[in-house]
């Protein structure tokens, strides 16, 4: 009978209906369970890596500048052509304001057209030539760089604050046959335009009247001309892999050396901004000298890229820097170490979070410096950075873990192959960078060897090449890399690099000099390290403190000449006679600990004797170096 029942037509039916509502049943808990798990997963992610996101994040930026790279490659489209479709897409839009003046874009190509035509003319520049400019912040500097873009050309961007022989050096190093220059640095010229006649370099100052032999007037020309667009055939032979522009790095030893920036490298430098979220309605304070990498890539070339507003200042002002940003509606700053903390140190106002500011992008900020900042100055969203002029790598924390100046992504390790040498887990080791298609090296004009000193060979295997950071880093367990030190003959302060043979080479010209081991040592509260030199004097010679001032002050920038000297009897060198640097740099300059004779450089007055005094004032910070 049960059995009947259950072979029945209804029963059949009704127990096929349940089989399949079971059925159903259970496809939506797995689809609810499968639902909740890929809800969930993010979450356990994120408790696992909580910078899972910005990586993601990263990761996007990565593909998206790399398809814009390839694209460039393939049809070569320069940093002038983004400013040319800037020009159409809002002409009207402020490209530069400077103190009381502001320049659309459309203005900057006309303004730059017109000093094209005029050089085209009167310094007969044709595709390929290399100009050198050496003249400070101001929208000449970008009008004189876009022109010579116009007309095919390479800018060579010397340092206002070298001279003499440096100043030579640098010229000669970009085999430039013109030197474009600003109306207030005629003196530094004249010092040597004696040797530049002889060589028949063209010489031309931004002044509508110069009587100068030798230096010709160029504003009067630049008016003259007609502000009509240019021929693109002009530079119709530049690609990608063509000269841009160089900028001068101290490197490890010796002279300033002239990177060569190709195109290629202007791009990736353009590109950071995008990186950190620059966006085209922001505004951006440069302060920083656009003769240096930092300013005029990734300020001067990000903000082209982006669209961007650039506020330009002469120089850095702590006092102004404030009430510009909010004169200006400023909202994205570049900084350097040392600028925060000056920053940072100015009077409390009760105005100091009164401002637009919401992002800041630079490099060497000190951590307690970073955490002062940000208390101080509101939530600004810092992006420190790491990269050099001449290299081929470079990192950005995108990941805002304070005191870091990158993070390790796979992508970006994938596309731009680096190693920390000699790296344990946690410990510090050199930062290199394999040299390749991605990663290109160019080097330094005219200085084969200090090229190839740049590049190891055969480091994992035979036939590889890397570059050599000379600087060395350390990685956290969450992926985090922190800079921690330079090595070779070089230190830096207040924002640049001091090449400590060039240093020494101008000591041994004084007279009473034999010589000279120069270094960089720590200051308390200072990033960087500041210049020392160790001096042997001739026999029977004395330390003429004025007369050794009075040299240095003529042939060193501020940032280069030695803030203390010690006096020795003998210079200690090693086994192969290479000057020991590093014994005397930990000792330092405290009198206390130091017997041999000790001076100090006092602002504008000249080398005295180093007291405990003095040193305990600079170590408490009462006195400012």
């Amino acid at each position: 009978m049960i059995q009947q029942v259950l072979e029945a037509p209804e029963s059949r039916s009704f127990g096929s209906s349940s089989r399949s509502d079971i059925f159903l049943l259970i496809k939506e808990m797995l689809a609810y369970i499968l639902c909740t798990a890929l809800a969930v997963l993010p979450l356990l992610i994120y408790f696992r890596n909580p910078y899972f996101l910005k990586d993601l994040h990263c990761t996007f930026l990565s593909i998206y500048v790399g398809i814009r790279l390839s694209r460039i490659e393939k049809k070569f489209y320069s940093i002038l052509d983004r400013f040319l479709d800037k020009v159409a897409e809002h002409p009207h839009k402020k490209f530069i304001v400077y103190e009381e003046s502001s320049y659309t874009y459309s203005q900057a190509d006309r303004e730059s057209n017109k000093v094209a035509r005029a050089l085209l003319t009167h310094a007969h520049l044709k595709e390929g030539d290399t100009v050198a400019l050496f003249l400070g912040n101001e929208p000449w500097f970008v009008w004189i760089w876009l022109a010579l873009s116009k007309l095919g050309c390479t800018a060579s961007f010397l340092n206002v604050n070298i001279r003499s022989k440096s100043l030579l050096h640098c010229f000669s190093c970009c085999e430039a046959k013109v030197l474009i220059t600003g109306a207030d640095l005629q003196g530094a010229i004249e010092e040597v335009l004696p040797t530049l006649k002889q060589q028949g370099i063209r010489v031309f100052i931004l002044r509508e009247h110069c009587h100068v032999d030798g230096i010709e007037s160029l504003s009067d020309k630049i008016q003259m001309e007609s502000d009509e667009p240019l021929s693109r055939q002009l530079r119709a032979s530049i690609n990608i892999k063509s000269p841009a522009v160089y900028i001068y790095t101290s490197g490890t030893t010796g002279l300033p050396k002239a990177a060569v920036l190709k195109h290629e490298r202007v791009w990736m430098g353009s590109f950071l901004l995008t990186f950190v979220g620059v966006r085209s309605d922001d505004v951006i304070y440069i302060y920083l000298p656009l003769y240096h990498s930092a300013a005029f890539l990734m300020g001067l070339c990000g903000a082209i890229e982006r669209g961007s507003t650039v506020v330009l200042r002469s120089k850095f002002s702590a006092s102004n820097f404030w009430n510009d940003c909010r004169k200006y509606n400023v909202t994205v700053i570049q900084y350097i170490g040392e600028v925060m903390r000056y920053l940072c140190n100015t009077p409390k106002r009760d105005n100091d979070k009164d401002h637009k500011v919401r992002l800041a992008v630079g490099n060497g900020i000190r951590e307690d410096t970073w955490v002062e900042f940000l208390e101080r100055f509101g939530n600004i969203c810092i992006r420190e950075c790491y990269g050099a002029t001449e290299g081929n790598v470079g990192f950005f924390n995108y990941g805002g873990k304070v005191g870091a100046v990158g993070r390790e992504h796979f992508l970006y390790k994938l596309l731009f192959k680096h190693i920390l040498l000699l790296l344990l887990a946690g410990e510090t080791g050199l930062l290199v960078a394999k040299i390749g298609k991605r990663t290109p090296f160019s080097g330094y004009a005219k200085h084969k060897q200090q090229t190839d000193k740049k590049k190891l060979r055969d480091v994992f295997k035979k036939g590889d090449v890397y570059f050599n950071s000379g600087d060395l880093l350390k990685i956290d367990d969450e992926g985090f890399i922190f800079f921690q030190d330079r090595i070779g003959d070089t230190f830096r302060w207040k924002g640049e690099n001091v090449a400590t043979t060039e240093v020494a080479d101008h000591l041994l010209a004084v007279d009473f000099v034999e010589e000279a081991n120069v270094y960089g040592v720590k200051v308390p509260g200072h990033e960087g390290r500041i210049g020392m030199a160790a001096l042997k004097l001739k026999e029977n010679m004395d330390f003429d403190g004025k007369a050794f001032y009075q040299h240095v002050k003529n042939y060193l920038p501020s940032y280069a000449r030695p803030r203390f000297v010690r006096i020795q009897d003998a210079l200690v060198v090693t086994s192969t006679f290479k000057q020991m640097k590093v014994k005397l740099a930990e000792e330092g300059f405290n009198p206390a600990l130091i017997k041999d004779p000790l001076f100090y450089l006092e602002d504008n007055k000249g080398y005295i004797p180093m007291t405990q005094e003095i040193f305990n004032c600079i170590a408490e910070g009462r006195l400012r170096l």
